[in-house]
């Protein structure tokens, strides 16, 4: 549901795309350009629209503008797939909310494990030494 009210307030842009193809490249608009307006959605709650700002900071406009492009296929409708793909999943990605991490402590055993095997690896390396001579 969700999905499908953010999709209708996309905006795009078709133009041509850049790099090898051929003659291909110079006569076909396959890149496209999706534009989402954050500030002016309908879709989004005031909510999301706030954490939305805070994690896509860098990827915003001044006005509020999420834009993403795709060149990767010849055809223009596969390019028009692939952006609406990415943007839903950046979208669904920057709302989750992650479950906070519950500090522990290591074990006694792992502990004792750890410290032993420093000392045979310290023993190991003071072995390798040639004997000193006393006088």
């Amino acid at each position: 549901m969700l999905e499908e009210e953010l999709i209708k307030e996309l905006n795009f842009k078709a133009t041509r795309s850049s790099g090898a193809g051929g003659q291909h490249v110079n006569k076909v608009s396959s890149k496209i350009e999706l534009t989402f307006d954050l500030h002016n959605s309908k879709a989004l709650t005031d909510f999301e629209k706030e954490r939305l700002y805070i994690k896509l900071a860098t990827r915003l406009t001044k006005e509020g503008i999420l834009q993403l492009s795709s060149s990767e296929n010849r055809s223009q409708h596969k390019n028009k797939t692939l952006a609406v793909e990415r943007f839903l999943e950046l979208i669904k990605t920057n709302l989750r909310i992650q479950k906070p991490r519950k500090k522990t402590k290591p074990r006694k055993g792992a502990i004792e494990k750890r410290l032993t095997s420093k000392k045979n690896t310290a023993l190991k390396k003071i072995n390798r030494k040639p004997p000193q001579n006393e006088i």
